[in-house]
């Protein structure tokens, strides 16, 4: 089962970040294996980083939520909430089989959280639009969906894109947003984590 977690931290907590950055590496090289895609993200303005995203394929929720709260950043304090999802790995690949690095380009998480009357009946033509449109800027994308793996809560993309105002034109243009299905949509700067090469 694929999961996609967000932990979002606190506004202060950039120090301690970074004394466990070693700590955490290591926790995650337990799940190399499992690992989609990881990575922190950072706000559209000033400093320090807002977030760390990872994409992990779990047997179930229980091995889910220990991944999410065993971790020593959510032990020590440094997030603020998680966001736990199920999620569809639409292209089957992970991050490091993307092919793409553009010179200047940014690359973006965006998480756009379905309304609460929301269904998903447009995935065949969110499909079309994203890997039409965009199928060279696509590290990952898929839905957001609860733990019975069918309830659509919303959709989760990496991509390079020229700037933010590309990622907000993308997803103005996805045919979920056209459709107003989205109760709200976070963009984030992201950029692909782990243990820096030596």
């Amino acid at each position: 089962m694929e999961y996609f977690i967000y932990c979002r931290d606190r506004a202060d907590s950039l120090d301690l970040r970074m004394r466990l950055n070693e700590d955490h590496w290591t926790f995650m090289d337990g799940y190399a294996e499992e690992m989609i895609a990881r990575g922190p993200t950072f706000p559209a303005e000033g400093d320090g980083v807002s977030g760390s995203m990872h994409i992990v394929d779990l047997p179930d929720a229980a091995a889910a939520q220990r991944f999410a709260f065993e971790e020593p950043n959510y032990k020590a304090g440094v997030y603020r909430d998680v966001l736990i999802r199920r999620w569809r790995n639409t292209l089957g690949r992970t991050m490091w089989e993307y092919a793409g690095t553009t010179a200047g380009f940014g690359r973006f998480l965006i998480i756009a959280h379905g309304g609460p009357e929301a269904v998903a009946d447009l995935e065949a033509e969110q499909r079309r639009y994203l890997e039409d449109g965009f199928r060279d800027r696509l590290i990952a994308y898929g839905p957001l969906l609860a733990e019975d793996g069918v309830t659509w809560l919303g959709t989760a993309v990496l991509a390079e894109l020229p700037d933010r105002a590309a990622a907000e034109a993308m997803v103005a243009g996805e045919p979920y947003a056209r459709a107003g299905r989205y109760e709200s949509v976070e963009i984030h700067d992201w950029q692909c984590g782990g243990r820096p090469a030596d």
